[in-house]
């Protein structure tokens, strides 16, 4: 399509939604495909010379899928210290920014995805104060997203608004590297400015919202742009002058810092109009300040821990504890202002340093005056669709290749040093699973073009070393390969053997994978299958067009995909950790994913996997190890639990402060601390409010025979059982669990039962002994002193134990090679935790999950609200009850929940022919109290407290 074809595309596109909203609006119905071609025929009639050169089919499809989107709904925690309400209607009237970049991306995203940025925006500008209210005044917000799911749109948005609504200054902070900070520009270049900011041209050429809105005086300021010396500079560090009555000022500057104390002695020198006369600091009280701060959670919290270069180098330049004091300072010499970060790990460590003031740099940047939680747009690919929900296998997930370690580890060990040369079977070049990849890639791009997908960009990423000199030599093996393939289907040289290849990885690998994920994933989406005579034809200039790069954090890096807009970019990207989080690899295909350096960089460098894949879901691919899908797993379920936790707040009206301080202690941090510090320390934990389950296990039958003798002395000792019919409340839908169960059991049984358990020292939250102390913690304030004990069953096999027949549960092994432990993704059905409760507690339980509920899918929330409750809720109401439905909190009351696993599915040969492995769940009412216990005495035996960071060369 050509630049002509496309802006009459995208012209009609706009068009065709405005009369479609209209007209569905006015008849209160859905959006139909009838509808859709009713527009179009009357359209047609008045733009012939657009509907002339438009693929048509391409646009209803468009439509179709626009119209079929949902976004769920954000949520807001906030304090209202300080602040004067003040965005309403009238304030809003005449903004000029936000009109044109609405209008902008008008033809971008989904309608329904643009009311939520304009009423996500607005949540966050109203949190904001007034930048006309005079005096002295400081706001501090965070907005979690999720992973690449269009934060710089969201904050590119609330740029506009803020210079609409009067902010002068604003300051964008954009990652660590010249490629990320040149990536934010040309952005927001696209967005905000309207021009592109190229270093020494006289007249800028409009782009984005430049083409929309011809008026030049409405054109914001700028003093950083978007070359690779873009950045701010020491020569308008000494000459820049900035007054209030112009227009808005935008400086995009990297966390870095020579940059900014350069910036800080601009703002000192040039900016500042007043000094205090008592402690002599210099203070801007003329121009209100809006800084961003982009992935939030990296580079600008206060760790305390020492960054280092490639070669192990202390970093200077990258201290997060010199970027968070400068960033703070440049806060500290304004007198209105406000901080706004944006990150994707809703557990981002700014919750657990909370550093306090200090005079000179004022206070840190605990986000004290609002946290809002983003909702994903229902298109949005996120670690939840990927990896499945805790229940999903390897082998279910379509998307995922696991790799065994057989299919790397020979080439690049975990362990290599810098100026490692990598070798297949005794040549330099790349192992056979990423010739596959690369195929994959190949393959991907060939049905992207048969779909009309030819001019958009398209990308492979390949991240298995953090050593620029290794990562050298893969891209030249990558090149070698490359070089190869178009020899043979350009000139034809050897050509038999590597068709037929392709053909049956094609007609019997790919297909069948795109077959699988379009049903899993995406069943509303028609996207059409092509045969491989169809691919084979254009597959000569598909492999011509690909270029192998090394990503190494120069502005290059984004500038790329802007100067091949119109022909698409088809790139295989090699890089490490300076593949920057945040840089996005615009239409990402394929990844080919091993661990590098520290666990948690890895997880979030891999998460720019996720995000929008229309179109093409289908052909994408990720090469991963087992490891790291389930360590993936983990942490995605590790967020949704936080995000659960947050919502509940929401619901109670508590402040960010109050949320910071559950988060600090909530037992879910012992997985992502433990992946983030290399140094961990004890944690003071509470497991108030947390539903606990073992998920990990021993791999020799001694341990499991004494975790089945703790089992069986704890069920002998609780006398006769009680049935599921004999629950205070019988769900409307009846009861929906096999097995039995006892009430008010003593703490003194369960403590016994758990201090006599054997947990596997990778378990990371669940440590018997550690969880029994806890109990006995809480029984000094007299909560968790009575219990019910349910043991439940599943699956078809029957298992007596103590007198007492129970079906043992199926749960298949999802560890990887070397077999030291037998791992599950996860041990209770949702409803379990409804055991026993009375009508009143299910009732209000129920409530609080709709109350809660967000509709987002990438949580898998569907729009409609379910009709049994969710465990958080259960939890919550059972420690603070429901004062509306008159329902007293239960505090005293714990649920343990025993299970039978079948050992056959254990895919561990010591186990398979011993008894039955006997797990357990605790779901523990929430709690207000303060009483807390130390991991300390149990951090030396978990083998993976140590070993976490062995990884780190």
């Amino acid at each position: 399509m050509t630049t002509m074809d496309q802006k009459a595309f995208d012209t009609v596109l706009s068009m065709a939604q405005k009369l479609l909203i209209m007209n569905s609006t006015s008849a209160g119905n859905a959006i139909t495909p009838a509808m859709i071609e009713t527009q179009l025929d009357m359209l047609a009639t008045i733009m012939p010379a657009q509907f002339a050169v438009i693929d048509r089919e391409a646009l209803v499809e468009e439509l179709i899928r626009r119209a079929s989107q949902s976004v769920g709904s954000n949520a807001t925690l906030k304090d209202g210290g300080d602040h004067i309400d003040w965005l309403n209607a009238e304030r809003k009237k005449d903004w000029h920014y936000w009109r044109r970049y609405s209008e902008y991306m008008e033809t971008k995203i989904p309608w329904k995805a643009l009311d939520a940025l304009d009423g996500a925006t607005d949540e966050v500008l109203s949190q904001l104060e007034d930048p006309k209210r005079e005096g002295a005044w400081d706001r501090r917000g965070l907005v979690v997203g999720h992973v690449q799911s269009g934060k710089t749109g969201n904050y590119t948005g609330l740029i506009c608004k803020a210079a609409d609504a009067g902010y002068k200054i604003i300051i964008v902070l954009a990652g660590l590297h010249n490629n990320l900070r040149a990536q934010t520009q040309i952005r927001l270049d696209e967005g905000f400015l309207g021009f592109a900011t190229l270093a020494n041209v006289e007249n800028l050429p409009p782009v984005g919202v430049g083409l929309i809105d011809t008026d030049h005086s409405m054109q914001p300021n700028y003093a950083t742009n978007r070359s690779e010396n873009g950045d701010f500079n020491k020569k308008q560090a000494s000459s820049l002058g900035v007054s209030p009555e112009q227009r808005p000022w935008l400086f995009v500057v990297k966390k870095n810092k020579t940059v900014l104390e350069r910036l800080l002695f601009w703002i000192r020198n040039r900016a500042a109009n007043w000094t205090d006369p008592e402690t002599g600091r210099k203070i801007v009280t003329n121009l209100p300040l809006l800084v961003i701060d982009d992935e939030a959670d990296h580079g600008s919290v206060d760790t305390g821990e020492n960054v280092v270069d490639e070669f192990g180098a202390p970093d200077e330049e990258h201290n997060p504890t010199v970027i968070n004091r400068l960033i703070r300072s440049i806060l500290h010499h304004f007198a209105r202002k406000a901080y706004v970060g944006y990150t994707a790990t809703p557990f981002a460590n700014i919750f657990i340093h909370d550093k306090g003031t200090t005079t000179e740099h004022g206070p840190d940047l605990f986000p004290a005056s609002f946290i809002t939680s983003l909702a994903a747009p229902s298109n949005y690919i996120g670690p939840g669709r990927v990896f499945g929900s805790s229940s999903a296998l390897p082998e279910e997930l379509p998307l995922v290749r696991a790799l065994a370690e057989a299919d790397y580890a020979p080439w690049m060990p975990q362990k290599h040093k810098n100026g490692y040369r990598p070798t297949w079977k005794s040549e330099a070049r790349i192992p056979d699973s990423m010739e596959e990849a690369v195929r994959s890639f190949l393959l991907a791009c060939a049905v992207r073009k048969l779909r009309g997908q030819g001019a958009k960009h398209a990308s492979m990423l390949i991240h298995v070393s953090r050593f620029t000199s290794v990562q050298g030599e893969v891209v030249r093996q990558v090149e070698d390969y490359v070089r190869t393939l178009k020899g043979r289907f350009t000139r034809g040289i050897d050509l038999a053997e590597t068709e037929a290849l392709m053909r049956s990885d094609y007609e019997n690998r790919f297909l069948p994978g795109m077959e699988r994920i379009r049903a899993q994933l995406i069943p509303d989406e028609q996207l059409a299958d092509f045969t491989w005579e169809q691919l084979r034809e254009v597959l000569p200039d598909i492999i011509s067009d690909v270029k192998v790069r090394e990503i190494n954090g120069t502005a290059k890096d984004a500038l790329d995909y802007v100067e091949n807009e119109t022909t698409g970019l088809k790139v295989i990207a090699v890089g490490g950790d300076k593949l920057a989080r945040g840089l996005t690899l615009e239409g990402l295909c394929t990844s080919y994913f091993l661990r590098t350096a520290r666990m948690y960089d890895t997880l979030m460098q891999m998460g720019r996997w996720f995000g929008y894949r229309d179109g093409y879901l289908d052909v994408c691919r990720l090469y991963t190890t087992h490891e790291m899908i389930e360590w993936f797993g983990h942490i995605a379920d590790a967020a949704e639990e936080l995000r659960q936790e947050f919502d509940n707040m929401v619901a109670a009206g508590a402040t960010p402060k109050q949320f910071g301080l559950r988060v600090r202690s909530h037992s879910v941090l012992t997985v992502t601390s433990r992946s983030k510090m290399r140094n961990a320390r004890p944690m003071h934990l509470t497991f108030s409010g947390d539903l606990l389950q073992t998920i990990v296990f021993q791999p020799r039958r001694q341990d499991m025979q004494a975790n089945y003798a703790a089992g069986e002395m704890l069920l002998q000792a609780m006398g006769p059982a009680l049935h599921p019919e004999d629950q205070q409340f019988i769900p409307p839908g009846g009861t929906n669990w096999k097995g039995h169960f006892w009430r008010d059991v003593s703490a003194e049984n369960v403590t016994g039962f758990l201090r006599a358990y054997r947990t596997h020292g990778a378990s990371f939250r669940v440590v018997s002994p550690l969880v029994a102390d806890f109990i006995d913690e809480m029984n000094k304030d007299g909560e968790l002193t009575n219990w019910t004990v349910a043991l439940i069953g599943g699956g078809e096999d029957e298992h007596t134990i103590a007198g007492l027949t129970v079906n043992k549960l199926k749960r298949s092994a999802v560890q990887s090679e070397p077999a030291d432990r037998y791992s599950i993704k996860t041990l209770i059905s949702p409803r379990d935790q409804a055991i026993d409760l009375t009508e009143a507690e299910w009732l209000a339980s129920l409530d609080l999950t709709r109350r809660t509920w967000r509709g987002d899918k990438d949580r898998d929330q569907d729009a409609t609200p379910p009709d049994e409750p969710r465990g958080t809720a259960i939890r919550k109401v059972l420690g603070f009850g429901d004062t509306e439905r008159d329902v007293a909190p239960r505090r005293e009351r714990g649920l343990l929940m025993l299970y039978l696993l079948e050992p056959k599915f254990s895919k561990i040969t010591e186990l398979e022919a011993g008894p039955p492995v006997l797990a357990w769940a605790i779901s523990f009412p929430g709690s207000p109290s303060e009483r807390r216990v130390s991991n300390a005495d149990y951090m030396a035996n978990s083998v993976l407290w140590g070993a976490m960071n062995d990884w780190v060369d």
